[in-house]
């Protein structure tokens, strides 16, 4: 198990740095879905470290690139539809993600930022821990109490925060001196909030039941849950997918559907088996959250130094900027700007 001492030395070595599969585990629910948290809400989490012990962190970081598409080919008055692909720099290899490649440059073009924005990764967090206190109730929580918890920026950012607390003087995952994380519900507009989340003010040693569950069940190697590693052919088929969402194209099924899909697409006129694989890389146990949770698992890009800082402006106005009429075009414009 990591110290608080290396925790913090990592986490300053990622800052100095500018840092900024998919299992199911046999499709258990061991994943915990507290953004079904009610308003007010509130539980309690007890945090574990990593089964892998060359990780510093008691989490990991994961990374999905949102591509939209205008409807399904073949099917009339369809939807726009959106596709989760993994970005390549979720990896710790050195990989190049072909689409950040791309983008990057846009951040330095007003007129193409709100554009880089859409197709920016959005991180989440992996965590593993123990539910101390039940806010939503559940009535079929597994045997097996050891939860999976992932994580959006905002709750992400306080946990970080008091990690380089000079006042913290134990890891929160130390099974005696560890800290229990009070994790609450709340709202801000439409989306759901949890802003007012905090640690617990006091120690708390793992009691019986929990230790017992530890030696029963042991600790996942949090890695184990990011999606897949992409293939050289399904880097090619997430490019292609790209460009034709970056043009404006519908999702074609037959050129893309052994690879990736949209969450829960089933295609109407087809039989095979292949469409409804379970190896298809989608995002880790997103499709059951609602609306107020989706903004939870959201991160904006934070643009180089080079580039103008974004504004809330920017942000609001990502689905229009531009305009349409031009998406066909910005590949174009940005490839032979780097000519």
């Amino acid at each position: 198990m990591a110290t608080l001492q290396e925790i913090r030395e990592k986490l300053k070595q990622a800052e100095q740095r500018g840092s900024d599969s998919n299992k199911s585990n046999n499709g258990d629910n061991t994943s915990y879905p507290f953004w079904n948290l009610k308003e007010g809400g509130e539980s309690v989490i007890r945090f574990l470290p990593d089964g892998n012990d060359k990780n510093t962190f008691f989490w990991v970081e994961r990374a999905m690139i949102k591509l939209p598409f205008a409807g399904i080919k073949g099917e009339i008055d369809t939807k726009e539809v959106v596709v989760q692909v993994p970005c390549m720099e979720m990896y710790e290899d050195g990989s190049v993600c072909p689409i950040l490649s791309e983008v990057r440059p846009w951040f330095k073009d007003p007129s193409l930022e709100s554009m880089a924005r859409k197709y920016w990764k959005k991180r989440s967090f992996i965590f593993q821990g123990i539910v101390v206190e039940d806010g939503l109730g559940e009535k079929d929580a597994p045997v097996n109490p050891i939860r999976r918890f992932l994580i959006g920026p905002q709750i992400f950012t306080l946990i970080k925060a008091s990690l380089v607390d000079p006042e913290l003087l134990e890891s929160p995952t130390d099974y005696v001196h560890g800290l229990d994380f009070r994790l609450k519900s709340g709202k801000k507009g439409e989306y759901a909030d949890y802003s007012t989340s905090s640690w617990s003010r006091r120690e708390r040693p793992l009691n019986a039941a929990e230790s017992d569950a530890i030696a029963t069940y042991g600790l996942q190697n949090l890695s184990s849950f990011l999606p897949k590693k992409p293939s050289d052919v399904e880097l090619k088929v997430i490019s292609e997918m790209f460009e034709a969402s970056i043009n404006g194209e519908p999702y074609d099924e037959q050129r893309w559907g052994q690879y990736y899909k949209p969450a829960g697409f089933k295609p109407i006129n087809s039989t095979s088996s292949t469409n409804t694989s379970s190896d298809d890389v989608v995002p880790f146990e997103t499709s059951t959250q609602t609306n107020n949770a989706q903004p939870v698992i959201q991160e904006a890009y934070v643009a180089p130094v080079a580039a103008p800082a974004p504004t809330e402006a920017l942000v609001a106005d990502a689905a229009t900027a531009g305009g349409d009429s031009r998406a066909a075009d910005i590949l174009a414009m940005i490839r032979n700007r780097s000519k």
